[in-house]
């Protein structure tokens, strides 16, 4: 068991009968009353994330999540094909699964499978992943009062903001 002690970003616990990772915590001693922890926590399934007070000591399951290194292949519609680089076996994942992560997904991509219980519960992608960049506006000259960036479309097809030189 986990008690509010153990607390450290990027733990995970079972909860409300659902998969969370702690983002931040604090521990909080008012002047009157007993102490808690205050938390930020991700459901792992949805990606919502939610603010929840704790009281000191409060158990928690903890969450038991494989991390599995896998390389995207393809996808047929709504599912994501992905490669397991130990076994070489095919693993096919629903979009829902992968979640916001899809806009940034170019072929042959490692990225680590996140399983609890066998069932695919998300992706984590890499800290940088370098696209393409197949159309922007040209920057306005003079245009930095907005902080210098403008919208380009990547080769997946996702809309981020670039430096004005692209």
């Amino acid at each position: 068991m986990i008690t509010t002690s153990d607390f450290k970003p990027g733990l995970t616990i079972e909860y409300d009968g659902d998969i969370w990772t702690i983002l931040e915590f604090l521990h909080v001693k008012p002047g009157k009353g007993q102490a808690f922890v205050r938390t930020k926590l991700r459901n792992l399934r949805t990606g919502h994330v939610i603010e929840r007070n704790f009281r000191i000591n409060e158990e928690f399951e903890p969450a038991h999540i494989d991390r599995r290194k896998v390389q995207y292949l393809y996808n047929q519609g709504d599912e994501y094909v992905f490669m397991d680089m130990d076994s070489f076996d095919e693993l096919s994942v629903h979009r829902e699964q992968v979640g916001d992560a899809v806009d940034l997904l170019p072929d042959n991509l490692e990225v680590t499978l996140l399983l609890h219980g066998g069932e695919v519960i998300g992706i984590e992608l890499p800290t940088a992943v370098e696209l393409r960049v197949v159309q922007t506006d040209p920057g306005v000259r003079g245009d930095t009062a907005s902080g210098g960036s403008k919208p380009a479309v990547v080769e997946t097809g996702a809309i981020v903001q670039v430096p004005l030189f692209i």
